[in-house]
């Protein structure tokens, strides 16, 4: 009779002996601290009473009264045909006895992100034994959810080192979220020496750093070079690479650390290197911004391998970081990436994005025809110009660049679900949405001159700009004065610099050129930026076209030389060069011989220097 219990069944346990609401645990081959795992195409089951209920015989009569519910889809069935449907559920892998309110727990959201509401009498307590069969525990593996799809940060690196155009759009992401969130520069950042673009000199192929990196014998590097160059990036990737290589990678940063977690980073590195022979890379961002002691706290830890250390720094370490520390270091001077670089990187971006790029006189698709984003009903495109455009403002600077690539797509999309449909000027909506070079300079809203007045650009432009009114250049002195001046140097400390250059450099060639700059230094404190700006300009260009004379220069340079390399005392003041006010002076022979100039009509036959130094002429060249 089919409602007789198969003595096979009673042995590996029958699902109609179990009573409705009574506590029970479900146990199986593969059963374990997460809930039964059953491998697909297991038909068998049993339950196995709470530890105060005895396991009950069952009554023929009764069988065919009670009703079970399915343990795996939540059906509600007779007694008598509870065990043919449980084998037909478990060989179908249960994913086809689900019933609808069932799967939407099990499958992703609907696209409007809002999950289907599923009965409160189906879903099954968080610890019943359906709930530990089907949502696996921590350790018991992904759900179907988490095992269907991967995190964004695994989606951003399939979608950017693929190479094509539709990575972006297999990666599960609309054009909105991937503009949403972290800058674009974060998302974006290379996690392997393959995908690093720019810095040939240091990190090309066959250089001494990549061999370095790729053997993964790391050295204690200091990375100088301007913002958005690749540092943080570079660090990054060596962060990856020594994970995998089982190091520890500790990162601070300079403009928020302290020196206590400073030696809390390094006492561990002991304890690593010690207990498990564990080696610990620490990188410091903004290195400059420790001050000399906080410094020396690596000195001891980096010379005898405790820490390798990776520093990185905007500012000229020569300057801003201990001399100890730098002997013990690699300093990896990284340039500002070059346009053909910048543009490289910006075509990585819009692969990203999934934006199409299109040349002047190219034809638009049309909306019906055009590869739409999620985020809006028309497709989205990016003028080639405004690429090269932006590859070249953003002067070497990556981080510049893409955020200001991802302001000018976000400010277009915006615009575009706005726009009205008709619309038919360029970057409207009847062809989708177009974002040009204006949209992109005006999404650059900052100056583009990398300039640092207490940094080193300070002193490289001060220095250019002398140089170049030496030379007599006045085009390359009105250049490099407008570099200081837009980049935001205050005007009066350019105006001393020429009230020197004024003495220095032209001397008595003109003597009225320390009256130029004199000038010039009153007139820009009078009225400031940016009026003043053309009167520095009229300044530097008399310069530029004065004569030259170092004469008073170089002479003075040759007394104070003569100074330097005395031996022994200085020799005195003679006694007829020295003022007598008083009697008492007088009588110790002060002014005594000293024959007053304007008293006589020809030259005077006096000696002005000190007796060891007759004789004397500064004027003439030194030898050294």
């Amino acid at each position: 009779m089919r409602n007789q219990v198969d003595p096979k069944s009673r042995e590996l346990g029958d699902v109609a002996q179990q009573p409705r609401g009574s506590k029970a645990r479900l146990l199986g081959r593969g059963a374990g601290p997460g809930g039964l795992q059953l491998p697909k195409g297991c038909g068998r089951l049993r339950f196995l009473p709470g530890p105060r209920e005895p396991m009950e015989e069952p009554t023929e009569g009764a069988e065919g009264e009670r009703v079970v519910q399915c343990p795996v889809c939540l059906r509600e069935l007779p007694g008598a045909d509870i065990n043919a449907h449980l084998d037909r559920c478990l060989q179908a892998g249960g994913a086809e006895a689900e019933p609808p309110s069932k799967r939407p727990r099990l499958a992703a959201a609907p696209p409007g992100g809002q999950a289907e509401e599923q009965p409160e009498e189906a879903r099954p307590p968080a610890g019943s034994p359906v709930f530990s069969l089907f949502h696996k525990g921590r350790g018991g593996g992904q759900s179907p959810a988490a095992a269907g799809g991967r995190s964004g940060a695994a989606r951003d690196e399939a979608a950017v080192l693929g190479g094509h155009g539709c990575a972006a759009a297999l990666c599960g992401e609309s054009l909105a979220q991937k503009l949403e969130g972290k800058p674009l520069a974060e998302r974006l950042r290379p996690d392997t020496l393959g995908n690093y673009v720019g810095q040939e000199r240091v990190l090309g192929a066959q250089t001494l750093l990549r061999s370095l990196l790729e053997s993964h014998e790391i050295p204690s590097l200091i990375l100088w070079g301007p913002p958005g160059c690749g540092k943080t990036t570079l660090a990054h990737i060596i962060a990856n690479s020594s994970k995998k290589n089982g190091m520890r990678f500790v990162t601070l940063s300079a403009t928020s650390a302290k020196t206590n977690d400073v030696r809390d980073v390094i006492s561990q590195a002991q304890n690593e290197k010690r207990l498990f022979k564990r080696k610990t890379i620490l990188f410091i961002d903004e290195i400059h911004r420790f001050n000399k002691s906080q410094q020396d706290t690596f000195l001891p830890h980096v010379e005898c391998g405790t820490v390798t250390l990776i520093g990185a720094t905007t500012e000229n370490p020569s300057f801003q970081v201990n001399a100890a520390l730098l002997s013990r270091c690699r300093v990896i001077v990284l340039e500002k990436l070059s346009a053909e670089a910048m543009e490289a990187i910006l075509m990585r971006a819009v692969r990203f994005l999934g934006l199409q790029v299109v040349g002047q006189g190219d034809q638009l698709d049309t909306p019906a025809t055009g590869s739409s984003s999620k985020s809006s009903e028309f497709p989205v495109y990016i003028e080639e110009k405004a690429l090269n455009t932006l590859a070249y403002l953003c002067d070497g600077d990556a981080r510049t660049g893409l955020n200001g690539l991802q302001l000018a797509v976000q400010a277009r999309v915006a615009a575009g679900r706005n726009a009205p449909l008709n619309t038919s000027a360029k970057g409207g909506a009847a062809h989708g949405i177009v974002v040009t070079e204006e949209h992109v300079k005006e999404g650059l809203q900052r100056s583009h001159i990398l300039y640092d007045r207490a940094g080193e650009e300070h002193y490289n432009c001060i220095s250019a700009l002398h140089k170049s009114m030496r030379g007599s250049d006045e085009n390359a002195s009105l250049y490099w004065l407008a570099r200081m001046l837009e980049g935001g140097e205050d005007p009066l400390y350019v105006a001393r610099r020429l009230v020197r250059f004024a003495s220095e450099d032209i001397g008595l060639a003109d003597p009225l050129a320390l009256t130029q700059a004199v000038a010039a230094y009153q007139g820009c404190h009078f009225i400031g930026m940016p009026e003043c700006e053309v009167i520095l300009a009229q300044c530097v260009v008399y310069f530029a076209r004065a004569p030259k004379s170092i004469e008073v220069y170089r002479a003075y340079g040759n007394v104070k030389e003569c100074l330097r390399m005395h031996t022994g005392p200085l020799p005195p003041v003679p006694l007829h060069l020295r003022n007598a006010p008083t009697r008492l002076m007088k009588n110790l022979g002060y002014g005594k011989g000293y024959k007053y100039n304007p008293m006589y009509k020809g030259p005077v036959e006096q000696d002005y220097l000190p007796e060891e130094l007759k004789g004397t002429d500064f004027f003439k060249e030194r030898k050294t």
